[in-house]
């Protein structure tokens, strides 16, 4: 990881700043955005519907297109809500372009290097794994979109209610509603057992992956003026 942008503390700086840095010219710090946002964009792309591959092929796409765009990027909004709606915009498009092509649902998950839940890190993990499997296909996808998105963005990458409301350019008191009805329907198969960090946890082996895809397509594309 790029290490000439700290601080003082020798901790990293705020998006606003690692942002500035890129568009004068420092393009290697974008990883340093690709880090800290992939595990959020997987959660978000895995609370859609879609599967590991489709969601890793959604987040390569929103992190280059943010890339490119990112001299519209405006700070009246946080870089964090602007991001997760380029998400969004690109989970929305995939969806709708499977459905016009009539595509095949995804498989089921079949191998541990498939699930999106938790790291596996430990033997009790494939327990955790095999239940969690179970609660998510049978519960969390049977939920309303909105509702499914919303848990997602309120509960497991940690935005605030305002945030959400901005993500899904809705009011919100239209998001308390979304995610109480949501917690309503999950609470007794998920609430009970598992807290919203073990939930869509992207593993730290694909990190790498993600980084070096994105910044390889960011090194071929035209050099800005």
């Amino acid at each position: 990881m790029p290490t000439d942008i700290v601080d003082h503390n020798n901790t990293l700086c705020t998006d606003t700043a690692i942002v500035s840095a890129v568009l004068s010219g420092k393009t290697a710090l974008f990883e340093i955005l690709i880090r800290r946002y992939n595990p959020y964009l997987y959660k978000i792309g895995r609370s859609y519907g879609f599967n590991h591959q489709d969601t890793e092929d959604a987040m390569q796409e929103t992190f280059i297109n943010s890339y490119i765009n990112l001299g519209q990027f405006r700070q009246q909004a946080s870089f964090k809500t602007w991001l997760f709606r380029i998400m969004l915009n690109q989970c929305y498009h995939r969806a709708h372009r499977k459905r016009y092509q009539k595509e095949k649902p995804a498989e089921p998950l079949r191998s541990k290097s498939d699930f999106m839940f938790l790291r596996d890190t430990e033997s009790s993990n494939a327990v955790i794994n095999k239940e969690l499997n179970k609660v998510i296909e049978t519960c969390l996808m049977k939920l309303p979109e909105a509702y499914r998105t919303t848990f997602a963005l309120r509960e497991l990458t940690g935005l605030n209610m305002a945030e959400t409301a901005e993500v899904m350019h809705t009011t919100v008191a239209n998001v308390k509603v979304r995610l109480n009805r949501a917690k309503a329907m999950l609470q007794k198969e998920i609430e009970q057992v598992y807290t919203p960090e073990e939930i869509y946890e992207f593993n730290l082996i694909y990190c790498d992956k993600m980084v070096n895809a994105v910044m390889q397509k960011i090194a071929a594309l035209p050099k800005k003026n």
